[in-house]
């Protein structure tokens, strides 16, 4: 039997590293939401995968019943799930603010299973899937996914606007230092309970986005976000919790580590591989490989 390193050429290494990175931005962009959320309220969402999938049913239905492309359906996904954000903060989760992480991840757990359990009833466990830009791009020998491509430029564009808004604006600027300090910010007139059902809304309306992105990509049924969940705390912890650049590069670096894995070793050992990565990051530098929170 040939060895692993006869076919190891480099445009097909080559061809697994972009495929890595192409994956590692949208897993970054995913993770960003549940990277803000905790970084400014301390709050573990548990029911982050959960808020993906319905944005991946939204742009489902959305192509199917209106023709509307996957990519424009984001205009749509987007603000639905903001307000489903503001509304499960309003509801739910400000109850568990100020209590123990644990309290919060047990809460938005059950959150989780009801909307996972409600989706089933309503769409039935079937899988689904959008048959959406099909066609492969072939640049310098190596071809790529026409989805994936257009749905990493646009995790791309969505995560910088994303850092932009925390970073330049009136409202990102009360959002970062609410997670420096809650009482220094209501010393300083911000609306803290504001601040945290916006917050809550944009990491919803970021989860909405990975749905609709990866609905062109992957099939879709109501427990496809557990996946994409697990996937943002390896993220998380390979950035480091607070930081949200961190959360990119970590997302980078946790899609190379999948395809680099399953290319030479399998698919079925790639997921491990990840989080044994992940559990190696945890006990020799807990903050992250990029520590420090982000300012």
């Amino acid at each position: 039997m040939p060895s692993v390193s006869v076919f190891l050429t480099p445009q097909i290494i080559a061809q697994v590293v972009v495929s890595g990175i192409l994956a590692g931005g949208l897993y970054a962009m995913i993770a960003l939401g549940l990277a803000l959320i905790f970084g400014v309220m301390r709050v573990i969402n548990v029911a982050h995968g959960t808020l993906l999938m319905l944005g991946a049913y939204t742009t489902f239905w959305l192509f199917h019943l209106y023709g509307v492309s996957p990519f424009l359906s984001l205009l749509i996904s987007i603000p639905v799930l903001f307000l489903v954000g503001v509304l499960l903060q309003r509801l739910f989760v400000d109850k568990v603010v100020d209590a123990p992480e644990l309290s919060s991840l047990l809460l938005t757990f059950g959150l989780s299973i009801a909307i996972a359990n409600l989706a089933q009833y309503v769409w039935t466990a079937d899988y689904r899937s959008v048959e959406y830009l099909t066609t492969s791009v072939r640049f310098a020998g190596l071809a790529f996914s026409a989805a994936r491509m257009v749905s990493f430029g646009l995790a791309l564009l969505i995560s910088l606007l994303a850092f932009c808004i925390l970073k330049y604006t009136k409202i990102g600027k009360a959002i970062r230092a609410t997670s420096q300090s809650r009482e220094v910010a209501l010393v300083c007139g911000i609306d803290v309970s504001r601040i945290h059902l916006i917050t809550f809304g944009m990491g919803a309306a970021l989860a909405a986005a990975g749905g609709s992105l990866v609905s062109v990509m992957f099939s879709i049924f109501p427990e496809m976000g557990d996946t994409y969940l697990v996937r943002s705390f390896v993220v998380i912890v390979l950035g480091g919790a607070g930081n949200y650049p961190g959360a990119f590069l970590g997302g980078i670096i946790l899609g190379l580590t999948e395809n680099l894995a399953a290319l030479l070793l399998s698919a079925q050992v790639a997921p491990a591989v990840s989080y044994a990565l992940m559990v190696l990051v945890l006990l020799l530098c807990p903050q992250g490989l990029f520590k420090g929170r982000a300012r």
